[in-house]
């Protein structure tokens, strides 16, 4: 706390610190004043965004991952072509857009990462913890899917790709080239059609990628060795991504100008190149050909409801954190319709550049498109490559292609750690961690190679699939579905609509309003129900994953959600009441200091618990008056630039 001018006290820094007035900003030095547009409304000690841009084309690098290439494209033919873009463009408009708005929201006005935003109802901290859990997870496994993706790259660079013939110590009698022999006559061709009615065909890309690359093992529990090429790229990985956020968002914003912008180009030199193959508008029209009769299928909904969710990165954590670095007045309802379409259209132009190249392969080898079709690891590992060997000066292209994935993922993976790191450092927000932020950040990047390396062994990849599909899958949901009861519910609909208003100047539309306290709840119920009725045991390929293994990804689902009530009821042991309901009621209250971080923004019911009205009644009385006067007379005012009033003896 800090003495005013006229002896009445003022609110201090909002951690509650004692700090002697610094040098005048640059609002108060060209004659600002609080409440007008120059006012200063960057937090100096926890930083900010560089400008908007940066915030933008972060939010789109972390929504935009390799999910929008590898799962998008699949989803869309599995269910319908053309018609699964109706229920996921109302997915989009009803569940996406909404929830994308309230966690910008929410992580601007309280400008804390998803553990400080909720002082909004202490309670449910444990959400906050339960996305932590979910992005440490999803970081581990995400720099594997990047690490080998920069093999990929590295080997790319040769005159001939690795993958390319069957002529290789690692291939087997199975294996079929489409380039070995010179096999490139339609009466081959019909050979190769007919050796895949009597055996399954195997493509050199698939032996590489099974047999040499991660010289896959035969079960989940033999580990094997760790594959060295692998662990290299692993390792340079973790230092790329490290080296992008050694100054947090002030080095990340700049490093995102390039990847987050870059793929795009690699797809629009992928897209113009596929589209000028033979074959490739059968892919294309495969790909879009609209199937109406299983539009009524409760799947296809599911299905695009999911892909919304899971695609846009709610619940992660990493959109509050992002935009916790932001201005307070900030237009985040702007930023998130913007971000949230460019992420879906993201996903449909990718489907074009997949899909010409699918349906050139498919003419190529003379079967159907659903036989080259793939999703996950599968498309990008094995399909795409064995498609790139096709292409004229093929290296070339596997570069740009990998390249792609690379950039792809890092702009995914900046945003995960940081979530990790800004909730560590504003939980135990003093001054030392703040200063050592870098090694926190470097502490976290060693911590998440550490874990990462046994996803590089022989048995790593059926780790790397039980990862993703049970410790980010139906957690997410839950912990979604939570965060909107805890803020429309128990904090308050009105709170928050009067707080969107302080920060943005106009409350939320009325459309956001029915969606948040409705329909989105009830969209994101129905994704957990057809998550569970959906559900089958996860396997990869023809390997089924034993039971204990099962249990595992089971146990990392609910390490997650189990945070929740654990920290609840913490909170409610610890609240100040007699019964159980005074408890409850204490541990859902908003705390003292939820609100705006910088005192400049804490007006109306944020404002200090002294008005104007009764400062004039304040008087704060020395403990030895004659003392105290002449103290006052040395402790003279300094006139400030802008014509205010500052005290020398400013400290209680």
């Amino acid at each position: 706390m800090k003495l005013g001018t006229h002896g009445a006290i003022q609110p201090g820094p909002p951690d509650g610190s004692c700090e002697q007035p610094g040098p005048l900003g640059p609002s108060q030095q060209n004659g600002a004043v609080p409440g007008e547009q120059g006012k200063q409304e960057k937090s100096v000690k926890r930083g900010n965004w560089g400008n908007q841009i940066e915030f933008v084309l972060t939010s789109v690098g972390y929504a935009v991952g390799l999910g929008n290439v590898w799962r998008f494209p699949y989803l869309c033919y599995r269910n319908g072509g053309g018609a699964f873009m109706f229920p996921y463009f109302i997915m989009l408009v009803f569940c996406g857009i909404p929830l994308f708005f309230m966690e910008l929201s929410f992580g601007q006005f309280a400008s804390q990462g998803c553990l400080g935003v909720w002082r909004v109802s202490p309670m449910f901290k444990g959400v906050g913890y339960g996305m932590m859990v979910v992005s440490t997870y999803i970081g581990i496994y995400y720099n594997v899917v990047i690490c080998i993706a920069f093999y990929y790259f590295f080997v790319s660079m040769t005159h001939v790709l690795p993958w390319t013939y069957c002529s290789n110590p690692w291939n087997t009698p199975d294996c079929v080239g489409v380039l070995d022999g010179n096999l490139s006559n339609r009466a081959t061709l019909n050979f190769t059609q007919l050796l895949n009615t009597t055996q399954k065909r195997t493509s050199p890309s698939e032996e590489y990628w099974r047999r040499y690359v991660l010289n896959l093992s035969d079960d989940i529990g033999n580990l094997g060795e760790v594959r060295l090429p692998l662990l290299g790229c692993l390792g340079v990985s973790w230092v790329v991504v490290f080296l992008c956020l050694i100054k947090g968002v002030k080095s990340s914003g700049k490093v995102v100008y390039f990847t987050a912008t870059f793929p795009y180009v690699v797809l629009t030199i992928l897209f113009v190149r596929g589209i000028t193959l033979e074959g490739a508008l059968t892919g294309i029209m495969y790909y879009l050909t609209p199937q109406w009769d299983k539009i009524l299928n409760a799947k296809v909904w599911g299905d695009a409801a999911s892909q919304i969710f899971y695609s846009l990165g709610c619940a992660w954590g990493g959109l509050i954190t992002m935009a916790s670095y932001n201005k307070f007045n900030n237009n985040c309802y702007r930023d998130s319709i913007i971000i949230s379409i460019t992420n879906c259209a993201t996903s449909v132009y990718a489907g074009f550049v997949i899909f010409s190249i699918l349906g050139f392969m498919a003419n190529h080898l003379g079967v159907d498109v659903s036989k080259v079709a793939d999703h996950g690891p599968g498309l990008a590992f094995v399909a795409y490559p064995e498609a790139l060997t096709l292409l004229p000066i093929s290296p070339l292209w596997s570069i740009l292609f990998f390249f792609m994935l690379i950039l792809l993922g890092l702009g995914t993976q900046f945003c995960l750690l940081e979530t990790l790191v800004t909730a560590i450092v504003d939980e135990v927000g003093n001054e030392w961690i703040i200063r050592k932020k870098t090694f926190v950040t470097l502490g976290v990047a060693v911590a998440g190679f550490l874990l990462g390396v046994p996803l590089t062994t022989q048995a790593g990849i059926y780790w790397l699939l039980l990862m993703d599909n049970y410790a980010a899958s139906f957690s997410l949901v839950v912990i979604s579905c939570i965060m909107c009861v805890a803020i429309m519910y128990i904090y308050g609909h009105r709170n928050y609509f009067k707080d969107i208003e302080m920060m943005l100047g106009f409350p939320p539309p009325l459309f956001f309003q029915i969606c948040w306290r409705f329909i989105s709840p009830a969209i994101i119920f129905f994704i957990l129900v057809f998550t569970v009725i959906q559900y089958r045991p996860i396997s990869y390929n023809d390997y089924v994953y034993p039971t204990w293994a099962i249990s595992i990804g089971f146990l990392m689902a609910l390490s997650s959600v189990i945070c929740i009530p654990i920290y609840a009821i913490y909170k409610v042991c610890r609240s100040e009441g007699d019964t159980l309901l005074e408890r409850l009621k204490n541990a859902t209250k908003a705390s003292k200091d939820w609100g705006p971080a910088l005192p400049e923004h804490r007006s109306g019911r944020y404002a200090p618990a002294f008005s104007p009205s009764t400062e004039s009644h304040l008087e704060v009385q020395p403990l030895q008056p004659e003392k105290g006067q002449s103290e006052a007379a040395a402790a003279s005012p300094v006139q400030g630039s802008n014509g205010s009033a500052h005290s020398q003896d400013s400290r209680l």
